[in-house]
């Protein structure tokens, strides 16, 4: 990885410099080009961004940055779920 950085931090680095949600597929061609890995680690890409308060996912497969966002659109309202 590039000075050390993991893949969520590139993209954070990459998402700084955009003005707008992204496309994940865009996003991830972007960081496998400068982390330097294959299409293997893409799951594991996914599941970091998805683990990562920095990243809101939108609707369409596109992420942006949570501090970019309304609180309603980069959190979920978990009493609305039924156990």
């Amino acid at each position: 990885m590039p000075n050390g950085k993991s893949m969520a931090d590139v993209a954070y680095d990459i998402m700084l410099t955009k003005k707008r949600a992204i496309q994940f597929n865009k996003l991830w061609e972007e960081v496998s080009k400068i982390c330097k890995v294959s299409n293997d680690n893409i799951a594991q890409f996914y599941s970091d961004l998805s683990l990562d308060s920095r990243f809101a996912s939108l609707k369409e497969n596109k992420w942006d940055l949570t501090e970019r966002r309304k609180y309603d659109e980069s959190h979920i309202d978990i009493s609305a779920i039924e156990l």
